[in-house]
């Protein structure tokens, strides 16, 4: 038998005839780890972005909004109402006659002298009422206040608290007939600052009108209860009574 030397075996890549089985090896173990990790991830979230098979995406249960309240503030210059028990009628209130009845105009003599006196400015005392507001009334020429000369009627004036400030955003009404006409209108304190801080104007029409007695105003706080009586008022056919002037006094 013939014996071998180690001269005989074979050298270079013939001798290790195991190392690419050994990497091949390596290669598949290493695949069957991230194959491993793969599926765990989709264990984990399928929603993940690279699964091919993710299932649909849940829909959100409905939610119920709950409405928030938003307090109503009040404007800064509120004042306190007057809480009136309702009546099942209302005495239509007495009418006024702001005015004095007219007199005569005697024209002076040659002999005697002539001496002009301003005539005085037709006023009214309010009448004692349970009302926390007065009305005084009067009537002048509008031109020297608001700048309208006699192609216009109204009725304006102020709204004034215990010492005489201003009071703000109480609203004022003037309702009735002038002539053939339904007047009906509503504005608020503060809106016509030419009369005062606190004042208010309604246009009742383009030329100055008689009426005796048949329009009325009242003032009324921002929840609508009446802070005055109705008073009812007249207008003038002259162009020096175009305006009828109106002052709303707190008494209490």
């Amino acid at each position: 038998m013939d014996s071998y030397k180690f001269d005989d075996l074979p050298s270079g890549k013939n001798s290790r005839p195991g190392l690419g089985l050994n990497v091949l090896t390596g290669v598949v173990v290493l695949m069957t780890v991230c194959i491993g990790v793969y599926f765990l991830a989709l264990l984990f979230n399928p929603y993940v972005w690279y699964n091919p098979l993710a299932p649909p995406s849940p829909t959100k249960a409905f939610e119920t909004l709950t409405p928030t309240l938003v307090p109503l503030t009040l404007p800064p210059t509120w004042t306190p109402t007057v809480t009136q028990e309702p009546t099942a009628t209302r005495e239509r209130p007495p009418t006024f006659t702001p005015f004095p009845s007219p007199t005569p105009l005697m024209l002076p003599t040659v002999s005697s002298g002539f001496t002009s006196t301003p005539e005085p400015k037709p006023t009214f005392t309010p009448k004692a009422t349970s009302m926390p507001f007065t009305v005084a009334v009067s009537a002048l020429e509008s031109a020297p206040i608001n700048g309208i000369g006699c192609n216009w009627l109204g009725v304006a004036g102020t709204a004034e608290d215990l010492n005489g400030s201003p009071l703000l955003y109480l609203t004022v009404k003037v309702s009735g007939m002038l002539g053939e006409n339904a007047i009906d209108k509503l504005t608020v304190s503060g809106t016509a600052p030419k009369y005062g801080q606190g004042g208010f104007e309604f246009t009742l029409a383009d030329a100055p009108t008689n009426s005796e007695n048949t329009i009325w105003i009242q003032l009324f706080d921002q929840a609508g209860l009446p802070l005055s009586d109705q008073v009812y008022f007249s207008t003038f056919d002259d162009c020096k009574k175009n305006l009828v002037l109106v002052r709303f006094k707190r008494v209490r």
